[in-house]
């Protein structure tokens, strides 16, 4: 199948003409309007540095259902014993920033460039874009950052500094998510860390049924609290 070249006006092709590898269309832009769009449909954006802009629809997807959470019994204990402060949009320019150094630190390459990392620095003052952080005492432990559309919340990356931190940000965004009606999260690629949690796979065909029920709306839900 063809690679779109997306324009100036903010319209991706069909999610079922992706190619086997996912890819879907080249070029456009990273404004708000566009890529809630693209997450509307289950699009999302993924090239490295010196590429152009990539957009995928992959299929199999990942998926993870927030009233199936699976927790460790190892997990469950830690949590218990408190060990981090948990907070809710507190920082999400160092989360972003420490999701893509973390990944450069290992050798491995990332996607969060810095025009991503303005881009969704832009969508989280609008209200759409959130982080979960991780403290202990003034350090950042963990954290992570996704995208909330009505009831589908987008996981982007995640990081850890301390044992278990991003763990423990995955289940206090799951369990903070379940307060708010969200139903689903897409956890795109499969990895057995998300499999470990009860995630699983999919068609993407049922996800996109999924977005449809599950996204009625594209309004922002604006800054999380700490309550």
């Amino acid at each position: 199948m063809p690679v779109f070249e997306l324009t100036d006006k903010i319209v991706f092709p069909h999610p079922d003409l992706a190619e086997d590898t996912g890819l879907l269309a080249i070029g456009g832009d990273l404004r708000p309007e566009r890529l809630v769009k693209a997450y509307q449909n289950g699009i999302f954006p993924w090239f490295s540095e010196g590429d152009p802009l990539l957009w995928w629809f992959t299929s199999p997807r990942l998926v993870l259902f927030t009233d199936e959470l699976h927790v460790t019994k190892r997990l469950a204990r830690t949590i218990r014993r408190h060990p981090f402060e948990i907070t809710f949009d507190q920082d999400f320019h160092q989360v972003i920033s420490e999701c893509a150094t973390n990944r450069t630190e290992k050798g491995e390459q990332t996607w969060i460039l810095s025009n991503m990392q303005s881009a969704y620095l832009r969508l989280h003052e609008l209200g759409y874009c959130h982080s979960v952080e991780c403290w202990q005492g003034s350090k950042l432990a963990g954290g992570l950052y996704g995208i909330r559309l009505d009831n589908v919340f987008f996981g982007e990356s995640m990081f850890t500094r301390i044992t278990d931190a991003s763990k423990i940000a995955f289940v206090a965004l799951i369990e903070h998510l379940r307060k708010k009606g969200v139903k689903l999260i897409d956890c795109q690629m499969t990895t057995q860390h998300l499999l470990s949690f009860g995630a699983k796979e999919i068609s993407g065909k049922q996800f996109q049924q999924l977005l449809a029920k599950h996204i009625k709306s594209t309004q922002p839900d604006g800054k999380w609290n700490n309550e």
